[in-house]
């Protein structure tokens, strides 16, 4: 794989996504669908680790560029270009046996959030896995000082952004079909939420 000289990175990708892989390898399985493929750096990562998986990117049109370019780099048979995905507007009509998203849910307003977790529902083959990585509230309380600090941040810039809180997210994803599986400790703060969708 070349050097990502002309390639998006993101340094906080490169150091969480061996945490996560590890953490996500047993729920992620068939044909994976990720929302927020950012720069594209989890999507290559995660394929060249398991071949058996067929990772579909997704993002909206301004990240497609970087994505591109990371797959064209990576040259992987089993990764697919970048889906364009909003999740307030276009899902895709294809079912997926995994549904991956990381770091995403605290730079979504709630209804993104809400509309999100409804097409993943949606979008997931009976018994299929929902895999969201990111900083997560409990009780309405944060989990440290620093995802204290990080919410304020988000909310400061007025997008609706913030740390959103596990029982309302759980509650959203039993509405959309599903039932937790795990939530797993991630290092620096954060959690992997696994849900599973009920068999029709």
């Amino acid at each position: 794989m070349n050097e990502p000289h002309n390639r998006p990175f993101a340094q906080s990708a490169e150091e969480n996504k061996q945490a996560i892989l590890q953490a996500l390898r047993p729920y992620l399985k068939g044909r994976v669908l990720e929302i927020g493929s950012g720069t594209g750096q989890h999507a290559v990562y995660f394929a060249s680790q398991m071949p058996q998986l067929h990772w579909q990117t997704s993002d909206l049109e301004s990240s497609h560029a970087g994505i591109h370019a990371w797959i064209e780099a990576a040259g992987l048979d089993n990764l697919s270009p970048p889906l364009l995905l909003d999740v307030l507007d276009s899902w895709p009509a294809e079912l997926y046996d995994t549904v991956y998203t990381a770091n995403t849910f605290h730079i979504m307003d709630d209804n993104a959030v809400a509309r999100c977790i409804e097409g993943c529902g949606a979008c997931l083959q009976p018994q299929g896995h929902l895999a969201v990585y990111g900083p997560f509230n409990y009780e309405g309380q944060f989990t440290s000082d620093s995802n204290a600090r990080f919410d304020a941040m988000l909310k400061s810039t007025g997008q609706g952004g913030g740390i959103k809180d596990f029982k309302w997210l759980d509650t959203l994803a039993q509405a959309a079909g599903m039932v937790l599986e795990a939530d797993i400790e991630m290092p620096a703060n954060n959690r992997s939420l696994i849900w599973k969708k009920r068999t029709l």
